[in-house]
Order: C-alpha cells, then structure tokens, then sequence
C-alpha cells in the first residue's frame, strides 16, 4: 500500500510527539523517504499547499520547525516520515533585526517571518550573493542546521546604513559587523 504524503499528516505525527521547549531535534531524525508533497516556499517566505497559500501562520511556523536540508534538496521530517518539498530561494526571510552597541561590539539580531531568532555571528554568517547579469545583491543569514533566510528589502537597506569600508586580504569591502565578525557585502570600488 502506498501512501500519499500529506499536510494533515504531517501535522499529526508532530503532534504525537511529547512537548518540549525549542525545536523539534530534526536533525536526530532519519525516517524513510516517503515521496515528494505538493509544498512550495516562495521567495517572498510565502507558504503554498496544493497551489494555495497556507494562511495559518501557527501551521507555517509547525512546518517551518521540522524543515530539514540535505544537499540542495528540502525536506519536512518528523520522525516517522520525510517528504520532500519545492523551495524557490532560502526556505525562511529574515523580516527584521535589532541593533546592540556600535562599531567593532555591534551585534544583530534576525527575527525570521517564522518567529526564529538568531544572532550573526560566527556560527550564523550573513553572506550576499549578486546576480550575474544585474548585479542585484541577495543578502542572506543562516539560521539554523544548513537553513538560510532572506534577508528582505527593508532590513538590507538598514543593514547598509550601518555599514562600513575595511581592508581584507582580498582587497578593500563595504560591510557590516556583528558579534565581532565583519561580513563583506561588496567590493569599495564597486560602489563608485
């Protein structure tokens, strides 16, 4: 009998589970493939089930806990079932970020549109990537366990307003500090 991986499911094995404080451990679990879910991520962090947004934020944020990365791929994983899913860009968006201090102790911290909180750091590195053809950036953070979220418009533009010049061993680049790292988001020259 084969079975047809589904939301409701999912939802139900998760709610199986004993209650305990952070996250699911999904990185403990290593169910069998059961198959690919008709999901999306869109850029923008919108949810889609079977074509239709998912409105329910608890619902999204309960998805967004058991979302695991393996390669390129991504999956939803409790621990009885994994079912791959269609991500467009990065799985999360970072929608906000609060500023501690200044200069060489400033620290940021990222508030994801799933409710996930990280500081940048060593350990969750802020990198951008410019398109090819347009030289869009894409800013991005890394929240969790190989998982990224965009960084969005407005939050970018503050990140620039903080920004500064500082010397590498590749050359001269504009970019933020936090947590006592810089993190490069373009080469000085370019901005001339």
């Amino acid at each position: 009998m084969i079975v047809k991986p589904s939301a409701d499911g999912l939802s139900q094995s998760l709610s199986a589970l004993p209650k305990q404080k952070g996250p699911p451990p999904v990185h403990l679990w290593n169910p069998p493939y059961c198959g690919e879910m008709d999901m999306r991520i869109a850029r923008d962090g919108t949810w889609f089930h079977e074509g239709t947004p998912i409105g329910r934020a608890g619902l999204v944020k309960l998805f967004s806990s058991i979302l695991k990365k393996e390669g390129d791929k991504y999956f939803l994983v409790t621990p009885v079932e994994k079912v791959g899913i269609v991500v467009e860009d990065a799985p999360m968006v970072a929608v906000d970020f609060d500023v501690e201090n200044k200069g060489a102790d400033q620290v940021l911290t990222f508030h994801t549109k799933t409710e996930d909180v990280t500081v940048a750091g060593p350990e969750h590195p802020i990198r951008v990537v410019r398109d090819a053809e347009s030289g869009e950036p894409s800013p991005y953070i890394l929240i969790r366990a190989n998982l990224e979220a965009l960084i969005d418009r407005k939050s970018f533009y503050r990140l620039i307003d903080l920004g500064s010049h500082e010397e590498r061993p590749d050359g001269s680049w504009f970019g933020v500090r936090s947590s006592g790292v810089f993190f490069p988001i373009i080469p000085s020259a370019d901005l001339t």
